[in-house]
């Protein structure tokens, strides 16, 4: 991927230097986790942008709240802060304890006990990566299925026009 591209997919929304580092932190991802296909960067890319709003956040915007009592995320019954302390951060916004453990463990980074740490780079975009490679979304995405790809990164269908018209718009300037 160059900075053109990545440009020409998102607009001429940053500075070059920006851009630059945006785009080493996507090719050492698309290195590391095999997404080395234009057919598998399209959609990776699609749903990193969408889920990041263009690579303006590395954080989710809602306070986490919501997550507190999630079981099914890793975090307490108790409402004792977990919906905050492991919201969404990273580039594909990776939430909720259980997924914070699987992340400090892959990329070997304590992220349970400083879990701001994973809204920084490098680790926005390697957790991206990470998560991506995780639950094995190559091999939906060499089967063109944007339908299954946003349902294993956002447990529904949230937004899928948007991440459509991202992936068209990303097919397009791959040639694909």
């Amino acid at each position: 991927m160059t900075t053109q591209q990545l440009k020409y997919i998102i607009g001429n929304i940053y500075y070059e230097q920006k851009l630059q580092t945006l785009t080493d932190s996507i090719n050492q991802v698309v290195v590391k986790y095999s997404i080395n296909t234009n057919l598998r960067l399209a959609h990776f890319l699609a749903q990193v942008i969408h889920e990041s709003g263009k690579f303006r956040y590395n954080t989710e915007l809602a306070t986490g709240d919501a997550y507190d009592t999630r079981t099914d995320l890793g975090n307490t019954p108790e409402k004792d802060g977990d919906g905050r302390t492991y919201k969404g951060r990273g580039y594909i916004q990776i939430t909720g304890r259980s997924n914070y453990k699987a992340v400090s463990k892959a990329l070997g980074v304590d992220f349970l006990k400083t879990p701001t740490m994973l809204a920084n780079p490098p680790y926005d975009m390697l957790s991206a990566g990470w998560y991506w490679d995780w639950k094995r979304l190559n091999e939906l995405a060499d089967r063109d299925d944007v339908m299954a790809i946003t349902k294993k990164i956002n447990g529904g269908l949230n937004d899928l026009k948007e991440r459509q018209y991202w992936l068209n718009k990303c097919k397009k300037i791959l040639g694909i």
